[in-house]
């Protein structure tokens, strides 16, 4: 703000045009510097003021700022007759204002120089200042006007002329000077006071290297007395040689305290600073992606000196030192309660200018707000020293923890996110990807039971927690419901159980041995991991069949027989199996099955006569090419009743009294399942299976439809439930015994009284019956939903 109380805003152009400098220290400091002779300062009596107004915001659009206002004054009074000021952003020199030199104390080559700018500056208007600079090709002027467009900031006051000039300009050489890279710029400034053209030496230097980091130690070299600024002087002497931190001049008592060295030998001054010493810091850095740290410091050197050409030079140099980069491996540390089934990973530590902004989590990008939807929470943890690190925490059972089943009762849970990071105030990005693996015994593994009825064999496998992907193979035929719908199997899965039925004959059985007493078949069933197709669990259930299921002995003559394919004979070609006579082949053939069909008097078939029974007998061979002797031989017979005819005398007598003899014929006979006790709606096909919950009541009506004769009356003798589809199959239950409730029923069946009604035309002809609902248990085990 200048003295008029007008606002002007600093950008980085108009900050070194005009002698402003703004710089972060110590991670969120930022610092303001301002030039004695800056634009808007202003002096009074040795005391040159400035006043500043900074706005804050939350936002980067600058929206609903807080403005503050801070006038700062400081006391200078001891100016140098020259005196050099080099900061971050820019390069200043200040002369004392006088009357020029006389020709005669000029060197020859300064002669050169200021002879041949005079022409120019008595050229240019009377009360406009000129600049001009020694090029090595050429000389430049500029007036005052067209200086400050270039970026160049003059400033004259009662006592002093000044050049400000940005490292950006572009009449800056580089020179070296004792191996050290000068920004420097040779130039003139002329003015008119009265009948004079008065000129002063606006030169100035400004070191840009002689840093070098040896053994954990900065060490920075400036050298004395630079040509540039020394020209034509032949005596020297040091006045004073200082130095500090921040702007704040250190005396050897804090140099020592700090391990500073401050050497001042004949021709350089040498600082060396310890890196991670007491006045600098550490920040955070950034160097492809990758996570490290900068030792910065910001050091001034000032010396003053004298010589016999310009008398007491004073040259300040406030120097900006950071260390190259140096990466940082981050600690990850797993701090997880298992038992309350918490992952809980503590990242870092980390400097104060660094902040976790956002996780990414299965491939979405998340802020850290947004995070506890995802289950993840996230907490900063703060050290006295101001560093942080940062603890995640999100529960085993997240659905983007990746659960795998290790073995026996392990599952391993394992975390993998990515987070992150920008640092302040550089708005620098990096990412830390965290993964993580923790074992538990909670692993539960799927278990089976299995049943067989009379056509098949049933395997019911109770899901566990690690089974998710597991899919169900017989061999290497994964069994899908299309799958098995194709072999006329049975395949379903309610979510907490996986059942199957397979036919006793099929395709997928195994048929491991055959007596008359029985066959001996196994369904191997085997659950493999959905990604890799490793096996996990092998199930199997043994069933004894009769061997009549192998053959059907039909009354017109006609023999079905069915062989099977033993596990003992691997090799055994099923299609090449043969009866008696080698030309009746089978009918058809699968992997395991050859089904012939034939009459009694082929193939081959034998026949012999017992007083009540026809035998017919046949052979299932199996011969290895060019073998006449079968390797395998399978015998079957069936048996035919033979009809006689009996004569039975008997005598009649009249008026026989009345008997009930058995009578013979077909009976048409309905079970239906009603909505309600009322007996008025059945369920209909398309609503079976009918879906009811335990204790639910069931009402059934049994009808005899054929034939409609009065003098008939149904009575029901036996009546029981099963979970097959087979009234064979087991396990069972009596709901009836002999026309009485079943006594160890927990609820007992209930009649209903049937009566006349218009559907009803022959109450005898139907039984009404109620069953509470229930499933079938062994022990403590349900055995089927």
């Amino acid at each position: 703000i200048d003295q008029s109380g007008t606002a002007w805003e600093l950008d980085e152009a108009l900050a070194s045009q005009c002698g402003y400098s703004v710089t972060y220290s110590n991670w969120s400091n930022i610092e303001f510097h301002a030039s004695a002779l800056s634009c808007h300062s202003y002096l009074e009596k040795d005391v040159f003021i400035v006043t500043v107004q900074i706005k804050v915001s939350h936002t980067p659009d600058m929206k609903n700022p807080t403005t503050h206002l801070k006038t700062a004054s400081c006391h200078y009074g001891a100016w140098g007759p020259r005196e050099l000021l080099c900061e971050s952003n820019y390069m200043e020199v200040s002369v004392r204002r006088e009357v020029t030199q006389t020709l005669k104390d000029l060197t020859l080559e300064e002669l050169e120089d200021w002879t041949s700018v005079f022409p120019e500056a008595k050229a240019g208007e009377a009360s406009i200042w000129q600049i001009v600079f020694h090029q090595p090709e050429e000389k430049k002027a500029l007036l005052v006007s067209d200086a400050w467009s270039a970026g160049y900031g003059l400033n004259i006051t009662d006592t002093r002329v000044l050049l400000r000039i940005p490292y950006t300009a572009a009449h800056i050489q580089l020179i070296e000077d004792q191996g050290i890279t000068f920004s420097a710029v040779r130039s003139s400034a002329f003015y008119r006071q009265r009948w004079l053209i008065l000129m002063v030496n606006t030169a100035v230097a400004c070191p840009v290297d002689g840093v070098d980091y040896t053994n954990k130690t900065i060490i920075w070299t400036v050298p004395k007395y630079i040509q540039l600024l020394s020209a034509g002087a032949t005596i020297f002497k040091d006045v004073l040689v200082e130095a500090g931190v921040d702007l704040h001049k250190l005396s050897a008592k804090e140099m020592a305290s700090r391990k500073y060295v401050l050497l001042n030998d004949l021709n350089a001054i040498t600082m060396k600073i310890p890196i991670g010493a007491e006045g600098g810091y550490y920040k955070t850095s950034v160097n492809n992606g990758q996570h490290g740290e900068k030792y910065r410091i910001n050091l001034f050197l000032e010396h003053q000196w004298e010589d016999n050409k310009w008398g007491l030079t004073k040259h300040t140099i406030i120097k900006e030192i950071e260390t190259p980069f140096e990466q940082v491996e981050l600690d990850i540390v797993n701090n997880s309660n298992l038992s309350a089934r918490l992952m809980n990973v503590t990242v870092g530590t980390f400097l104060p200018d660094v902040e976790l902004v956002n996780l990414t989590i299965e491939g979405i990008t998340v802020a850290v707000p947004e995070a506890a939807q995802h289950g993840y929470l996230t907490y900063e943890i703060r050290y006295p020293n101001g560093s942080k690190s940062y603890i995640i925490q999100v529960p085993l059972d997240a659905p983007s923890i990746k659960k795998e089943y290790m073995t026996a009762d392990l599952r391993a849970y394992t975390l993998n996110v990515t987070l992150a990071f920008i640092t302040h105030p550089t708005r620098d990005t990096f990412a830390v990807p965290v993964i993580r693996v923790a074992t538990v015994k909670d692993a539960v593994l799927p278990s089976t039971r299995g049943f067989c009825d009379g056509k098949n064999l049933h395997l019911i496998i109770t899901h566990g927690n690690v089974d998710q992907n597991w899919l169900p193979f017989i061999s290497d035929w994964h069994v899908t419901p299309e799958a098995a719908q194709k072999y006329n199997y049975s395949l379903r899965n309610n979510g907490t159980h996986l059942m199957m039925s397979v036919p006793f004959l099929s395709s997928h059985m195994s048929y491991e041995d055959l007596s008359t007493s029985g066959i001996k078949a196994s369904l191997h069933l085997t659950l493999k991991d959905g990604i890799t197709m490793a096996n996990r669990m092998n199930f199997s259930i043994s069933c004894i069949f009769s061997p009549s299921e192998l053959i059907q002995c039909l009354p017109n003559g006609t023999v079905i027989i069915t062989a099977v394919k033993l596990v003992r004979v691997a090799d055994l070609d099923t299609s090449l199996l043969v009866l008696r006579d080698r030309q009746c082949k089978p009918s058809l053939v699968t992997e395991k099955t050859a089904t012939f069909k034939f009459n009694v008097n082929t193939c081959g078939t034998s026949r012999k006569f017992s007083s009540t029974t026809m035998t017919y007998e046949n052979d299932v061979l199996y011969f290895r090419p060019g073998n006449d002797t079968p390797i395998y031989k399978l015998k079957f017979a069936c048996w035919y009743a033979i009809k006689q005819t009996v004569d039975v005398q008997y005598e009649s007598k009249k008026n026989p009294p009345p008997s009930i003899k058995p009578g013979f014929g077909s009976l048409a006979l309905s079970l239906k399942l009603f909505k309600d006790k009322f007996y008025s709606e059945p369920y209909q096909e398309s609503e079976y299976p009918v879906v009811k919950y335990l204790r639910e009541t069931l009402y059934f009506e049994v009808e005899l439809l054929q034939p409609k004769d009065a003098r008939l009356e149904l009575n029901l003798n036996d009546c029981w439930a099963t979970n097959s589809q087979s009234q064979d199959g087991l396990p069972q239950w009596p709901i009836l015994i002999n026309g009485c409730e079943n006594s160890a029923d927990s609820y007992r069946t209930v009649f209903h009284e049937v009566s006349y009604s218009l559907r009803v035309k022959l109450p005898q002809h139907l039984k009404r019956f109620e069953v509470r609902m229930f499933t079938f248990v062994q022990g403590t085990t349900l055995l089927q939903e």
